[in-house]
């Protein structure tokens, strides 16, 4: 039983609008639905790694899935922007639309838990080497008990990252992943990822080419039309379908127009697996 839940996931790249995403998603709760936000906050990220002179990398997984290398300095300013800047001004901003909502990061009651990667595959120049110094990891559990605590008390969840570790200490998830394995232990009917493009895109350099359906290919097979941060959220949209959320959206979080018909189902790409007898 899903109780009307619908998981949207709030990019935090430049070019995605916060305030119009929260103005839709305060009206699907002023509706009577039931919204948690999950979100991001990779461009706060970069632009406070800058004001305190933090260097910041990216890896680019043998998939082709590219991530951001969180060293021990880079954790402290991921945790910054996320639970110190993002999160509170986004539920401030739920609060001036009239909608009470509560920050969450998955270290609060072991919401998300996670095993640190001892070592990432990486390509560098062509060459696959082994970076050990990072701090991030796996999801490897989801406890929906605080979310739903929440939800029946009227509340909106704002959910990021980091997650617990094994030994206590802060480890980075990726937020589309988060957003998946928590509409998966809700039991979301949806799963929305907003993102700053129409959706997938058959020319990555035409917005105009967004497809309306796209069907994963099968495990282990490359999209070659697909790369860069959009191979992430179609892995994200895998684990919900095959956890069994029935729909997941790849849709525009750039404008207020094109969050509410994302959230009215009526725009972006609708994500199907390969074979839909696997859908459960």
């Amino acid at each position: 039983m899903s109780d009307g839940i619908t998981v949207v996931k709030c990019g935090g790249a430049a070019g995605v609008d916060p305030a119009a995403v929260c103005a839709a998603v305060a009206a699907e709760s002023a509706a009577g639905r039931r919204p948690v936000l999950v979100h991001g906050a990779s461009a706060e990220t970069t632009a406070l790694a800058g004001r305190l002179g933090v260097r910041l990398r990216e890896l680019t997984g043998p998939g082709g899935e590219v991530s951001r290398h969180t060293d021990a300095a880079a954790l402290e300013v991921l945790v910054l922007a996320l639970a110190g800047r993002v999160k509170p001004a986004l539920v401030a901003e739920f609060g001036r639309l009239g909608v009470p909502a509560a920050g969450l990061t998955g270290l609060d009651a072991g919401l998300l838990r996670a095993r640190r990667s001892t070592t990432v595959r990486a390509v560098v120049d062509g060459r696959e080497v082994v970076v050990r110094d990072d701090h991030s990891g796996r999801l490897t559990r989801v406890d929906p008990t605080l979310p739903r605590l929440l939800l029946d008390a009227g509340l909106l969840p704002v959910v990021s990252p980091p997650a617990l570790g094994e030994d206590g200490a802060p480890v980075n998830v990726n937020a589309d992943r988060v957003a998946a394995a928590l509409a998966v232990s809700l039991r979301a009917e949806r799963l929305v990822l907003l993102t700053a493009a129409p959706g997938v895109l058959a020319d990555p350099y035409d917005e105009r080419s967004v497809r309306r359906d796209y069907r994963l290919p099968p495990r282990g097979v490359a999209d070659p039309a697909v790369g860069g941060g959009m191979t992430v959220k179609l892995l994200a949209s895998r684990q919900a379908l095959e956890g069994g959320v029935p729909e997941v959206l790849i849709a525009d979080g750039r404008s207020g127009d094109a969050v509410r018909q994302a959230l009215a189902g009526t725009a972006g790409t609708r994500i199907a697996l390969t074979d839909s007898t696997d859908l459960r």
